[in-house]
C-alpha cells in the first residue's frame, strides 16, 4: 500500500492508516463465502502529525459522528467483489472527506434586497390577492 495522496498540503503516510479485511455480505452465492472482499480503513485524525490545526478541527466537527471512542474514524466498502478495487473506494472515500473540510467556509454577506426586486415582490402579492378576490362568490355589497 502506498501513502495517501489528498493534496499538496497533505499526504497521510502509510503507516498511520490501518486496513483490514473481511468477507462481505449480500448477495454473491460462493464467492462472498470465500472472499474477503470488505474493506474497513481505520485512521486517526489526532494523531496525524502532517494535518494543519484548523483544517483537524473542522474535519472532526463535520465527520465526528463518524469518529469512535479512540478517535479513530471507520470507513467500510463492500461495493465491489473484490479487494483492489474495495480498497481504492474506500482511500477515496477518505480522500473525498478531507477535501470538503479543507478550507474554511466563505462566510455570507448581509445584502439588502433592491428596491425592484421588493417591488416586483409586492406587486405578485397583490395580483396573487385579486385573482383570489375575483373566485370568491359576490356579497351583499355587489
Amino acid at each position: 500500500m502506498a501513502d495517501l495522496y489528498v493534496n499538496s498540503r497533505l499526504t497521510i503516510p502509510e503507516k498511520e492508516i490501518v486496513i483490514t479485511f473481511s468477507r462481505s455480505g449480500g448477495p454473491g452465492g460462493q464467492n462472498v463465502n470465500k472472499v474477503n472482499s470488505k474493506v474497513t480503513l481505520r485512521w486517526s485524525p489526532a494523531l496525524c502529525e502532517h494535518f494543519n490545526a484548523d483544517w483537524r478541527r473542522r474535519f472532526v466537527s463535520r465527520h465526528g459522528n463518524r469518529i469512535n471512542r479512540d478517535g479513530e474514524i471507520i470507513l467500510h466498502s463492500e461495493k465491489y467483489r473484490d479487494q483492489g478495487r474495495n480498497v481504492a473506494d474506500v482511500r477515496g472515500k477518505l480522500v473525498n472527506m478531507l477535501l470538503e473540510c479543507q478550507s474554511a467556509p466563505k462566510s455570507r454577506k448581509a445584502t439588502r434586497p433592491t428596491w425592484s426586486s421588493q417591488r416586483r415582490r409586492l406587486d405578485e402579492k397583490k395580483r396573487h390577492s385579486r385573482k383570489k378576490q375575483d373566485r370568491r362568490k359576490p356579497g351583499r355589497d355587489d
